[in-house]
């Protein structure tokens, strides 16, 4: 559901971002995550543990361009 919402969010937003989905639990760990799922921009953790609606998505891909 989180990758699909940041999809949408990515496209909503116009913005040229690269989205991975990240499975391995060696990798979340280096994050520090400990609910998941998990949103990481530019390597911080911006949510953890719940889906956030996709205007929120929007507004952090958006300060993360700046």
């Amino acid at each position: 559901q989180l990758y699909e919402a940041t999809k949408e969010a990515i496209e909503q937003s116009g913005l040229d971002v690269d989205l991975a989905k990240i499975q391995k639990i060696e990798e979340i760990s280096e994050y520090g995550i400990a609910f998941t799922p998990a949103l990481v921009i530019d390597g911080q953790v911006v949510s953890s543990g719940k889906v956030p609606k996709v205007d929120k998505i929007v507004s952090w891909l958006q300060k993360a361009q700046k």
